[in-house]
């Protein structure tokens, strides 16, 4: 099942989506992360979407704005940097189409090897450095 959008989807499915999205947006809010981290294993895993589909849907997730009331929050209490926030937005223009022009044309497999090993990393060097 790589699209549910072709299919009906079921009260199962729908609240699946509702749990991971939740999840996502609670992780998002508390730590800053929430996409790759929680939407794209809960993709794969839970509802049987190939690595890019599951990538491709949490990517698409950023385009609304779905986080505006954390962001709020942390505005309100001065912890955003617009500056800072603009220039990463941009760079992740670029990046995001680079990125997905090399995950569309890898093998499933080669690209949830190279996430695994990227949050493997990213795990390790927060519990080990500073």
């Amino acid at each position: 099942m790589d699209n549910l959008t072709n299919k009906k989807l079921s009260m199962e499915n729908i609240l699946i989506l509702l749990c991971i999205g939740l999840a996502a947006g609670c992780l998002s809010g508390l730590v800053g992360v929430g996409g790759g981290i929680i939407i794209v294993p809960a993709l794969v895993y839970f509802l049987s979407f190939n690595q890019q589909m599951a990538q491709g849907t949490s990517l698409s997730i950023l385009l609304l704005p779905t986080g505006i009331f954390a962001v709020m929050n942390y505005y309100q209490k001065g912890y955003v940097d617009w500056k800072v926030a603009l220039i990463i937005a941009s760079s992740f223009l670029l990046g995001g189409f680079i990125g997905s022009k090399v995950a569309i044309s890898l093998d499933q497999n080669v690209v949830k090897k190279i996430f695994a090993a990227f949050m493997v990393l990213m795990g390790l060097k927060m519990l080990i450095w500073k």
